[in-house]
């Protein structure tokens, strides 16, 4: 007798078994083996040398918990019919499938009024339409409209399996064991209390430990300032590669798809296109990097520099502020002094060239949200209380309050 699984090994969960069906049609996809040339962390490659997982092993091993936890709430007299229960699966894998190159690095560079969760709708609805509406369940769960509100929890909370998955992921490929959590533990205490996802109170020390995980993550990893510098870098490749291109140049594109996004600069404010989805779903971290590569011999000083930057990792300074300093004082001050290192440089030292070289953006992360989409902890007289206030730890309160932090990124050779 055949058998009704295919299993794939990961190094996060061990061996996960995916069901033959919806499932497993949709792993085969090319909108989902798209993702394995599609690195999960961005540009945090270029300082974890291990970091070169992929959303593809992250949407895969986010399937395996799920698998974990339905099994685990049917057991504790959850009922989840068979067609939820396929439909989560399904929902889970495709929760990244909106995302491009290197992930959320680009992501508001080559369209605009976008984010990748609109992708990845606009993905699903086209897979439906392919599969004769196999998905309908799948979509209703993944935008909030199923009577089960508990479902849509474990697809995007504070505590859901996408975070589960790609903390403990993160963690065991960048070498960054601050970020590991107790996944186990946190799955053996998840419960469904008034339709809502809670957590036993013996599961309490496990979600702390969760929460704590994120803030490091986010401050050792996700934020780290060469990461930052390494983003900053790539989107002015593309910045100058856009006002090359609409300046008349003519610039090489090996990648047919990345030439659409620049020349077009489609837009998503009213709907995604077929075109856009069309050229959206073929391009992936290799267009960008063989692009960056052929522009290292530009004839254009500027993009030549940028490009060999990125590929020879000699990558701007991360500068962070503190609440006392000047920002528009620095400002006047930075970009006086890159124009004359480019100058130096024999570079070209306008406004606009200037602006390729150096950049003030921000930062803003927040551990957990007590206000709203709060985690619920299950007393033992049946009664739900929100975390922070179940919680013996006082720094709860603290790890809610969202940490916001002004940087400059700009040339090396600058104080």
């Amino acid at each position: 007798m055949p058998t009704q699984y295919k299993a794939f090994t990961d190094p996060i969960h061990g061996f996960i078994h995916v069901p033959k069906g919806v499932t497993l049609r949709l792993l085969d996809h090319p909108y989902v083996q798209r993702l394995r040339r599609i690195r999960q962390l961005g540009m945090a490659f270029t300082v974890f040398p291990g970091a070169e997982h992929s959303r593809f092993s992250h949407a895969l091993g986010a399937l395996g918990l799920m698998i974990r936890i339905l099994n685990n709430l049917r057991e504790k007299n959850t009922t989840i019919t068979n067609d939820e229960y396929e439909s989560m699966l399904a929902a889970i894998l495709l929760h990244d499938i909106g995302h491009g190159p290197f992930s959320h690095t680009l992501e508001h560079t080559l369209i605009k009024d976008f984010h990748h969760e609109m992708m990845t709708l606009a993905l699903m609805n086209d897979l439906n339409q392919q599969m004769d509406g196999a998905l309908n369940t799948a979509i209703s769960i993944f935008t909030d409209q199923h009577p089960k509100p508990f479902l849509h929890q474990l697809i995007s909370s504070q505590l859901d399996v996408d975070r589960m998955d790609y903390l403990k992921r993160d963690s065991f490929y960048t070498g960054v064991l601050e970020g590991s959590i107790g996944i186990d533990r946190i799955i053996k205490t998840l419960r469904v209390h008034n339709d809502n996802i809670v957590i036993e109170k013996k599961g309490i020390y496990a979600i702390e430990n969760y929460i704590m995980a994120r803030r490091l993550m986010y401050m050792q990893v996700y934020l780290h300032k060469t990461v930052l510098s390494a983003d900053m870098l790539i989107s002015s490749i593309f910045e100058r590669a856009r006002d090359l291109v609409q300046q008349g140049e003519q610039l090489f594109f090996p990648s047919p798809a990345l030439q659409y996004f620049i020349e077009v600069q489609p837009s998503a404010k009213k709907k995604i296109s077929k075109e856009v989805l069309k050229y959206y779903t073929m391009l992936d971290d290799n267009d960008v990097q063989l692009s960056i590569k052929y522009w290292m011999k530009s004839k254009d000083p500027i993009l030549s520099d940028l490009c060999n930057r990125f590929v020879n990792r000699r990558f701007l300074r991360t500068t962070f502020f503190d609440s006392s300093t000047d920002i528009e004082s620095v400002k006047t001050d930075l970009a006086k002094k890159t124009a004359q290192s480019l100058k130096k440089s024999r570079m070209p030292f306008d406004d606009k060239s200037v602006s390729y070289y150096l950049k003030f953006l921000k930062t803003e992360s927040e551990a957990y949200r007590f206000r709203q989409d709060s985690i619920w902890i299950l007393e033992s007289n049946n009664t739900a209380v929100e975390f922070s206030k179940a919680a013996d730890a006082k720094h709860i309160m603290a790890l809610s309050q969202p940490i916001i932090k002004h940087y400059a990124v700009h040339l090396k050779d600058i104080d």
